[in-house]
């Protein structure tokens, strides 16, 4: 395996839950159908949380990542935190309104609100007084 195994050359990461409740599941296809719109990409989690090199670095390094999680358990920030990744832009699909159940049958409506919520949590991340992204990359957001 190569070691930048997740290279972005300069895209948007996205990490996202993909837990057994709706949440993961809406946090998992918002995240899908933005990498199929060309905002960014989707990239592996689990990776990331078995500590494989390349993931992990790819992590530490990428110009501009949003993680995704489903609900207040935070399993996607755990796995960054783990890991010793720093937290970019961050969001959680229950704070948006969004009731965790066990139907998994995903509604148009709240997939769009996940992913209006990604893009608007990458722009705040943009928009941010504190610093620039790493290597001076600047944003593709939105």
């Amino acid at each position: 395996m190569a070691e930048n195994c997740c290279a972005t050359n300069g895209d948007i990461m996205i990490l996202s839950c993909s837990g057994g409740s709706n949440v993961g599941q809406l946090s998992n296809q918002a995240a899908v159908e933005l990498t199929q719109e060309g905002f960014g990409k989707m990239f592996c989690l689990n990776g990331i949380g078995g500590h494989l090199k390349g993931f992990v670095q790819s992590a530490k390094d990428v110009p501009q990542m949003v993680a995704i999680d489903g609900c207040g358990l935070g399993c996607a920030k755990a796995v960054l935190e783990h890991a010793q990744v720093p937290l970019q832009a961050y969001l959680v699909v229950t704070d948006l309104g969004v009731e965790k159940n066990k139907d998994l049958s995903l509604k148009r409506p709240d997939i769009d609100k996940v992913k209006g919520a990604v893009k608007d949590a990458c722009n705040r991340q943009q928009a941010s007084p504190f610093g620039t992204m790493k290597g001076g990359a600047t944003s593709r957001c939105g």
